[in-house]
Parts: structure tokens; C-alpha cells; sequence
């Protein structure tokens, strides 16, 4: 398969940090495959692990409300970044969120149908600001939180929003690990969390990457190799394991140990995941509107 777009190298660029030619041969090799040929670029040596991220495109907010025990988080997703700083579209995401905490919704159709200060329903709010800024506004995700430990929270620049919920622990702790959610996107609290499958194909990878010398030590040597570069990876991909971002002499695990406490749940929301936003030819769409295409 020769017709490799530049788009597609790019992102494995990306997600690799190989070179463009080792990309484009990797994405060769794997009939374009870009998961396929990731795989291959770490097994060949050429890549490290995997940076992949869910797409960012929808413009919008992540909003949070709290209270004593409970906790909130909403995406309100709109299509542009102008009218994701407008004031009408700010004071309405704020509102549903303190409706989200109060109403005590539990999932995102159940904050749909929840009263809305003077506008009966949030969904009835969302088509009434349709119809005021030309756009559609999606209230898309909620998260909910409710501990008798301690909750923290935290909302980066209106685009990630966490929340963390800790037995044992500080509010200030709490927040500081939330703002550590909210840099590094862990995808798993602890080691006993990471599934089965993901350390199996960790394992494959490992050994691909090691030499026939070493591929040749005892066995009982060789399972210590790989174990301790699988160890390293479940470190990278779980919250206790990271360096902690407000004091990276020491890990999650010792942050909290140090106060006595423990994270028992831990929720990521960012703008736009998982939405693929079309990217659109700007000079087309001129000739189109023109009547020249």
C-alpha cells in the first residue's frame, strides 16, 4: 500500500515520535494500520510507548459544581471557539452544572430532563440558546462524584475538568492530585487495575525489542528483563506509579502514603474527546458557495 497520506504519517509522528520515513514505512508494512503500525514501530525499536490520545476537535467547556461529599463535572460542547467564551454560552454552563449537583442526576439524560431556572428543562435552556447564537449546543457528558473522604477538583483553562476522591488525606492533597490527573491522564489508578491483555502484548513488545544475545539468556533471567521493563511501562500508565507533578522526588503512591490517605476514584474529562471534527477545505468551500465546484 503506497497512497499513505501525510495526515496519517503525521499523527504516527506524533504518537511515535519516529521519523517521518520510518512512519510512512511502518504505515507500508501494516496496509496503513496506524495501531498496527505502532505496534511495529515499538517492536522494531524505533518508537517508544504509545503517546495516543483521544482527538480533541469539538470546541466548548468543561464545567464543575461541589458541595460537602458530592461532586459534579459537565461537557457543554458547541461548534466554535467564539461562542465557547460568549457570556450567554458561559452563565449557561455554569448553571447546569450547579443544576447537575443539585438535582442530584446521576447521567447525562437525567440532566437533560432536570428544571432549569426559568426555562423548564436544561435541554429546553440548550434549544432556547440554539435559537439565540446560531449554533448547536450539546450538553454531552457528566460525571458524578460522591465520597465520604475527600473530593478534589480541579479545571484546566475550561478544556479538562477532574475530579478525585481520596479516603484519608487533605483538600489540598485531594486538589493537588486532581491537577496531577489533569497533566498527566493516567489511564489506570493502580498496577492491579491495568488489564491482563495490555501486559501481555507489554511482554511481546519487550521481547521483540531485545537482542538474540539476550533473547538467549537463562530463562529465569530473562523473565527478570522483561518484567522490569514491563514495571516500567505500568509505572508510565498508572496514577500511583507517576512522579508526582507537584513534587516529582516523589510518586503518587508516596504522596498519599505520606499523609495516610488513598485514591479510591479518579474521573478525566476533556473537551472534544472521542468527536472528530470534519477538517474542511477552505478554498473548496469558497468554490463551492460560488458555484465553481
Amino acid at each position: 500500500m503506497s497512497n499513505i497520506s501525510a495526515q496519517l504519517v503525521k499523527e504516527l509522528r506524533e504518537r511515535s515520535g519516529a521519523g517521518m520515513m520510518e512512519c510512512k514505512k511502518a504505515l507500508v508494512e501494516n496496509n496503513g494500520d496506524i495501531d498496527t503500525a505502532m505496534e511495529w514501530l515499538r517492536k522494531s525499536g524505533l518508537a517508544k510507548a504509545d503517546k495516543k490520545a483521544s482527538r480533541i476537535a469539538a470546541e466548548g467547556r468543561i464545567v464543575a459544581a461541589q458541595a460537602a461529599g458530592k461532586a459534579v463535572l459537565v461537557e457543554i460542547n458547541c461548534e466554535t471557539d467564539f461562542v465557547g467564551k460568549d457570556a450567554s454560552f458561559l452563565k449557561f454552563s455554569d448553571t447546569v452544572a450547579d443544576v447537575a449537583l443539585s438535582s442530584g442526576a446521576a447521567d447525562i439524560d437525567a440532566l437533560k430532563a432536570a428544571a432549569y431556572p426559568g426555562a423548564g428543562s436544561v435541554e429546553e435552556a440548550a434549544k432556547a440558546l440554539i435559537a439565540t447564537i446560531g449554533e448547536k449546543i450539546d450538553v454531552r457528558r457528566m460525571a458524578r462524584v460522591e465520597s465520604n473522604g475527600t473530593i478534589g477538583s480541579y479545571i484546566h483553562g475550561g478544556r479538562i475538568g477532574v475530579l478525585v476522591s481520596l479516603t484519608g488525606g487533605s483538600e489540598d492533597l485531594a486538589k493537588g492530585i486532581a491537577m496531577h490527573v489533569a497533566a498527566m491522564n493516567p489511564a489506570y489508578i493502580r498496577a492491579e487495575d491495568v488489564p491482563a491483555d495490555f501486559l501481555a502484548k507489554e511482554k511481546d513488545i519487550a521481547l521483540s525489542q531485545m537482542s538474540d544475545k539476550e533473547k538467549a539468556k537463562p530463562a529465569e533471567i530473562l523473565e527478570k528483563i522483561v518484567g522490569g521493563k514491563v514495571n516500567k511501562i505500568i509505572s508510565e500508565v498508572t496514577l500511583l506509579g507517576q512522579p508526582y507533578v507537584l513534587d516529582t522526588n516523589m510518586t503518587v503512591a508516596e504522596a498519599l502514603k505520606k499523609e495516610g490517605a488513598d485514591a479510591s476514584s479518579v474521573v478525566r474529562l476533556a473537551v472534544g474527546e472521542g468527536i472528530e471534527k470534519v477538517e474542511e477545505d477552505f478554498a473548496a468551500e469558497v468554490m463551492k458557495q460560488a458555484g465553481l465546484a
